[in-house]
């Protein structure tokens, strides 16, 4: 029996979205804008990195040729007669968003019919019964921040504070969530988790995607830092998704890194946490390893967009593309006959792009495996389709939403 592998390069979007301009993103391109910059020597990072975007082995997988169909221009540097032996293409978001669940939801099977609630850009930006709720039910002597910000932007600015005041900071950005970061010595863990879970119920009547537990270490302003110990709450999906057919047919789900609260732990079997794209990658072979036959393994790689797309770095978010490249020959390795693996992502996050936020473009859809099709597998134009290739391959029923991209072992 098949096994199905799901990687996704979080924020790693290829521009060409037909609906960017909706979301004040016309023109946004990660990937793209990303090799741009290296070529043009913005993209050296302190004798780190230097030179042109270095990916031969997404290249080889087809990554330049399905950011060439998604925006109509093969990345700066990228080969143009490279012989490509695995299928690529590129997937547009049918959702009414760029978040990070609409995104994942959406490549499981289910996109998301009905948009989010969000806070609106001024201080406070959340509703003061919300407010007053919170300090009530987290026995809080106030709260900080109460607007838009970027994850180290409120660190630097109000993190001496919280320390001195014990005040949570909270904040939100374009996406539909509300973000609570605390010191865990000073504040501790499980109080931040309790606050976290209290507000979940709080914006439950707001329809807010997300609250997540944001829990750093340091004692002064050049010394804090986020720590591994982040919990999303998240809303669980409306409809079952690929996870919970592929749980229903009684075989094993294996979440990496945030899947699990994406999905609010529905249609999971097994949780495997981990700090950061290489602890993620150690993690992510294990479970190769341990998946049997029929079974699925979904990680996400934060990296890419949590530490650099949105700090709009663009010398970093090159040198972590290109170490993950230098690693992805591990994946490959493990794969066996009947497998299927697909690297894709769930948004952009262009570091050259404006303010701070998420940014609305294609993804790549890059499937490999021992026998399967190679060649352009076409613009899809949702990413349930992602979902409905693993469905087949892994003989599950149909969702409701995309259509597989290989019928009978050839391509759409």
């Amino acid at each position: 029996m098949a096994r199905a592998f799901l990687f996704v390069l979080d924020s790693v979007g290829i521009g060409g979205a037909a609906d960017a301009v909706d979301f004040g993103d016309e023109g946004a391109n990660t990937l793209g804008h990303i090799a741009q910059a290296c070529a043009a020597g913005k993209g050296d990072q302190h004798g780190l990195r230097s030179g042109p975007l270095n990916l031969p082995n997404l290249e080889q997988l087809g990554i330049g040729l399905a950011a060439q169909l998604a925006s109509g221009q093969l990345p700066a540097g990228f080969a143009t007669d490279i012989n490509v032996q695995t299928g690529w293409g590129c997937a547009a978001e049918q959702s009414a968003g760029k978040d990070t669940i609409t995104g994942h939801w959406e490549m499981a099977g289910v996109p998301l019919q009905k948009d989010w609630g969000y806070f609106p850009n001024s201080t406070p930006a959340f509703p003061q019964d919300l407010l007053r709720n919170m300090i009530r039910l987290g026995e809080l002597p106030g709260t900080l921040c109460n607007g838009h910000g970027s994850g180290t932007g409120v660190l630097d600015e109000y993190g001496v504070e919280h320390i001195k005041s014990g005040k949570p900071i909270v904040y939100t950005s374009a996406d539909s969530v509300i973000q609570i970061a605390a010191q865990e010595e000073f504040f501790g863990l499980e109080r931040l988790y309790n606050l976290c879970a209290f507000t979940r119920q709080l914006v439950d009547p707001l329809n807010i995607g997300r609250v997540i537990a944001r829990p750093f270490h340091g004692k002064t302003a050049d010394g804090f830092e986020r720590t591994g110990g982040r919990r999303d709450y998240s809303v669980p999906p409306p409809e079952p998704t690929l996870l919970d057919r592929v749980e229903d047919d009684e075989r094993s789900v294996f979440a990496v890194g945030k899947i699990a609260d994406i999905f609010a732990h529905r249609g999971v079997t097994d949780v495997r946490k981990a700090n950061g794209n290489d602890a993620m990658f150690d993690v992510t072979l294990q479970a190769m390893d341990d998946a049997a036959d029929g079974d699925f393994v979904f990680t996400n790689f934060v990296d890419f967009d949590q530490l650099f797309g949105h700090r709009r770095d663009v010398p970093g978010y090159a040198a972590c593309l290109e170490h993950f490249d230098g690693r992805l020959p591990e994946l490959s390795e493990k794969l066996r006959q009947g497998d299927m693996m697909i690297i894709t992502a769930d948004h952009g996050n262009d570091p050259t792009w404006t303010g701070t936020d998420h940014t609305r473009e294609q993804v790549p859809v890059l499937i490999v495996g021992p026998g399967l099709p190679a060649g352009d597998l076409g613009r899809r134009t949702t990413f349930a389709d992602i979902g409905e290739t693993i469905a087949q391959h892994l003989g599950l029923p149909r969702g409701n939403y995309g259509k597989s991209i290989f019928d009978k072992g050839e391509i759409r």
